[in-house]
């Protein structure tokens, strides 16, 4: 049986990702594998990491502690699927998704207890039309 699941990314909320990613590029020998001013995923001998930023407190679920891990799937509505009736017991503003992202992504994201976000993604260019 394969593995639904492709791998783990931190995913780093900031206030200016500009600078963010100069930094990791310029000072930590990153890659800028993507980078549109707003979004980047970055890349340094086989490791990733994404950065988002924000120019006013508009994180993507309320009491958001700062930092996201995303979870790479073949296919979120797998996961939907497999932690449903897990998921329903959560507060209702603690879970958001599947969603589809202008960024290519499909999203189901979830708040741990510490406040930091827990994301399944699926990349859009993966999903059957």
């Amino acid at each position: 049986m394969s593995s639904n699941t492709l791998g783990i990314t931190p995913f780093m909320h900031v206030r200016h990702c500009k600078e963010a990613v100069a930094f990791l590029v310029e000072r930590l020998g990153f890659t800028a594998i993507i980078d549109d001013g707003g979004y980047a995923y970055l890349e340094r001998e086989g490791v990733a990491i994404r950065i988002l930023g924000h120019e006013k407190d508009d994180a993507p679920i309320e009491g958001h502690g700062g930092f996201a891990y995303y979870i790479d799937v073949a296919d979120v509505d797998v996961v939907v699927q497999q932690l449903g009736p897990k998921l329903a017991g959560l507060p209702p503003e603690h879970v958001r998704g599947p969603v589809d992202q202008d960024y290519g992504q499909r999203e189901l994201i979830i708040r741990v207890p510490d406040g930091n976000l827990l994301v399944f993604c699926q990349a859009r260019s993966r999903i059957p039309a």
